[in-house]
């Protein structure tokens, strides 16, 4: 069977690909740039620009086709207020419409389709269900909330469509925002955080990631939304205070009035001098954890990788390129 992965090329695509080359399937990435991969050894590679139809349309979808839609514009680099629609829309909300459409017109029926947890919003039901109330934040979670109601409309057409929601997916390749913090713990500068701390921070494994897309497929692309995160995640206090001890560094953790973080957030935002996005810092002191047992009774997925590991194991990876050393994709679930 073939499978067709929009955005392919990026961060979860590269390790679903070789997941499903695996299987006995061919693969096809649909990506606007092609890496030093080595799964385009079997794996073809057409460049894509999801946000021109005409470009999706030359892909060349088949009615038996299943399709990943991985192509994303995310949080990190951070974006002054006035940019963040023209950032986010064009590949979020119309590069999905397009791919849609492709499909339509080709009568394929199956789509995988990451949004975000993004979309919830403040938490109102702890801990948060595929049925929490949705209210995002920002342009971000807005444009990825409005694909979902969009898939809502081709389910009703006769397509299939799993929808997953995760966390912020760590593992190797990409630092994010976290490379702010390894430097303040590297310079063994204090780690503000915003809150006291007590609250559960949750990452997700980009090999979870790839490996829920996979049984989705295997389920029959259930017409379904499903979180992903990890199990049991400690506290922002403990996550942080075990990797300050792994690094041997003499950084301190610096608890502060959330509130009064967050207005001074607010104004450098409003001063377009940002340095979080408000989608991150207005849900940062909150009790923000995904129930992930969806997946688990209706997919056979269980995440692997807990938060303390693929915390260090960034941290790792971002001295390795700090010292000049390579640090394996296919072993290290870093960010």
């Amino acid at each position: 069977m073939r499978h067709i992965i929009f955005g392919g090329d990026g961060f979860v695509g590269r390790h679903l690909a070789p997941k499903l080359l695996a299987d006995g399937h061919e693969v096809i990435v649909a990506d606007i740039a092609k890496s030093d991969l080595p799964h385009y050894r079997q794996a073809r590679f057409v460049k894509t620009d999801v946000t021109e139809q005409s470009s999706v349309d030359a892909v060349g979808i088949d009615a038996d086709d299943m399709v990943y839609n991985l192509s994303a514009k995310m949080l990190s680099p951070i974006q002054v207020r006035a940019k963040r629609h023209e950032f986010f829309w064009p590949v979020n909300y119309h590069g999905t419409e397009h791919i849609i459409r492709a499909m339509d017109r080709a009568g394929a029926k199956n789509l995988v389709h990451f949004t975000t947890d993004m979309i919830y919003g403040h938490t109102v039901v702890y801990p948060m269900t595929e049925d929490h109330p949705v209210a995002p934040l920002g342009e971000y979670g807005l444009s990825k909330l409005q694909t979902e109601e969009l898939a809502a409309e081709w389910r009703k057409r006769g397509m299939n469509i799993s929808l997953f929601r995760p966390r912020l997916i760590i593992g190797p390749g990409r630092l994010g925002i976290l490379e702010k913090l390894f430097k303040l713990i590297d310079w063994n500068l204090p780690v503000p955080l915003i809150g006291s701390g007590k609250n559960p921070y949750q990452f997700i494994s980009v090999f979870d990631c790839a490996e829920a897309a996979r049984l989705a497929f295997k389920a029959g692309v259930p017409n379904e939304a499903y979180n992903l995160g990890s199990l049991n995640p400690p506290s922002v206090r403990k996550l942080l205070g075990d990797l300050i001890a792994h690094a041997g560094s003499k950084s301190i953790l610096v608890p502060t009035p959330g509130w009064a973080v967050k207005r001074t957030l607010d104004l450098l935002d409003w001063m377009n001098m940002p340095i979080m996005d408000p989608e991150q810092y207005l849900i940062a002191d909150e009790d923000c954890l995904l129930d992930v047992s969806k997946g688990e009774r209706e997919l056979g997925w269980v995440p692997k990788y807990r938060d303390e590991d693929m915390l260090i194991a960034a941290y790792k990876e971002y001295r390795a390129k700090k010292d000049g050393h390579a640090v394996s994709a296919h072993h290290v679930p870093a960010e």
